[in-house]
């Protein structure tokens, strides 16, 4: 096998601290293409031996980056406000025993954390208690636990209604355990769904899509095994079946993800492209009429790479695809059946044939556009798995640049003022921490732009300095 990067040694940890652009097809040992290496962290540095699931937190007082990294005994955190110098805090340790499957999310600056470790539960842990880590990496203990389900293979949380739903549990056949969080320390079971079988994912929404029938309904979309669950769970009480997807060449139905508009759902088969000598196979669902879902099209990777985790952020699906690392694929013509790969990442550079090694999940959310991704060591036993921090190439050019432009006062209220030490300001963009485009200013080539926010409201933005160099604000 190709070897990875040699690390290097900084303190008592493997980090590869130094950015490593994507050039001629390559971040050093690293195939590629538009997007930089930020950095890599073994999973020996989080004193384990295997990752799996990830996910992200940005604190809402102060914008800073946190990774939540799911292992094989117990979950690391990691301040990635610095994307090439991470700051390891700890670790909060499984619950039970160590486990292969682990995942984590996250509601209300809490998260929450199952496995498929007999008798875990849900792990609740306090994500504030990152903001001051005296001496990093501790060891964390969990601030609440769940106990109304033992073993779980996922947790999906819908952040507008506070419900958590445990899937891959030993109730209601494998399907939703629904769990009131709305109070993160007090987690309240309130029953589940069990009518359409084991569910390996899921995702839950307040629809706002183009089914008039469904508007406002909290709908339940799972990945079930051989077909696709689309439930009603608004009463919690009494949830209805809507209607089920299926496809043909069906293996294993793992996991999906609406785009934004609701308008169609995208939907990856885990075990298809072993089983039938597929390239990477990703179904796309029409789900504009809820009641009768159809199949849309198919969409073929460049690569035999077996499936995993996939997202949608904006006009672009992010999908973990193990062996060939995490592939960007350009969706914003995917009504008349165009998919397109536009950049990867490969974190598994031997060969990227079918099977379970390399990237396992991508989180590609944070506002500064790093995208995590954790990979998982299963067959080839040479392989040295663990967190990865990528960026594209477009955002991450001379990332040092940001230290030519000054901004302030930061947080503000009304103003910033953005002076340039080297190079003339022609454009700055706002984007609000979901990556949509809030506004764009020109200028004739200003070395000091005094800038206008005090129409945004409260939160955390990121300003693009002449389509290249971004630069977080707090609106206050």
């Amino acid at each position: 096998m190709k070897k990875i990067l040699l690390p290097i040694l900084i303190a008592c940890f493997s980090i590869l601290r130094a950015q490593t652009p994507c050039e001629n097809g390559m971040a050093g040992a690293y195939p590629c293409n538009g997007y930089d290496l930020q950095v890599f962290i073994p999973c020996t540095d989080f004193g384990a031996d295997n990752a799996n699931d990830s996910w992200g937190w940005t604190d809402p007082d102060d914008g800073t980056e946190y990774a939540l990294v799911g292992l094989d005994n117990g979950t690391a955190f990691l301040n990635i406000s610095d994307p090439i110098n991470p700051i390891y805090l700890g670790k909060l340790p499984t619950h039970t025993s160590s486990s292969l499957w682990r995942d984590v999310k996250v509601y209300n600056n809490y998260a929450f954390v199952v496995s498929e470790a007999n008798g875990h539960g849900m792990q609740i842990f306090d994500l504030t208690r990152l903001r001051d880590v005296a001496n990093p990496p501790e060891t964390f203990t969990e601030d609440a636990h769940y106990s109304g389900f033992g073993s779980a293979h996922n947790i999906v949380i819908n952040e507008e209604t506070g419900y958590a739903y445990g899937v891959g549990t030993g109730s209601y056949n494998g399907g939703p355990h629904f769990v009131n969080i709305q109070d993160p320390l007090n987690p309240l079971g309130e029953g589940g769904y069990g009518g359409s079988g084991y569910t390996h994912d899921a995702q839950v929404v307040i629809y706002n899509g183009p089914d008039s029938d469904y508007i406002g309904k909290e709908l339940y979309i799972g990945s079930n095994e051989s077909q696709v669950a689309i439930v009603d769970v608004t009463d919690k009480s009494n949830p209805q079946l809507i209607s089920s997807a299926t496809y043909s060449n069906t293996a294993y139905t793992h996991q999906g993800w609406f785009t934004e508009d609701l308008n169609y759902f995208i939907v990856g088969d885990e075990i298809d492209e072993l089983n039938f000598g597929f390239n990477t196979r990703n179904i796309v669902f029409d789900f504009t009429d809820l009641d009768a879902p159809e199949l849309s099209f198919e969409h073929s990777g460049p690569t035999s790479a077996t499936d995993h985790n996939g997202y949608v952020n904006g006009n672009k699906f992010y999908l973990a695809n193990y062996k060939a690392g995490i592939r960007v694929i350009d969706i914003s013509d995917i009504s008349n059946e165009n998919m397109t790969e536009i950049g990867f990442f490969d974190v598994f550079p031997s060969n990227d044939s079918a099977g379970y090694d390399g990237a396992w999940n991508v989180y590609p959310y944070f506002a500064s556009g790093n995208i995590m991704i954790s990979s998982l060591k299963y067959s080839s036993q040479n392989y040295v798995p663990g967190f990865y921090l990528v960026k594209s190439s477009s955002l991450s050019i001379d990332d040092n640049s940001l230290y030519s432009f000054n901004i302030f006062p930061n947080p503000s209220k009304k103003y910033v003022e953005i002076s340039s030490l080297e190079t003339p300001i022609s454009m700055v963009q706002v984007f609000d921490i979901t990556g949509k485009l809030i506004r764009t200013n020109n200028y004739s080539a200003q070395v000091n732009v005094n800038f206008n926010i005090s129409n945004l409201k409260t939160g955390i933005y990121l300003l693009k300095i002449n389509n290249q160099v971004t630069k977080k604000i707090i609106k206050i």
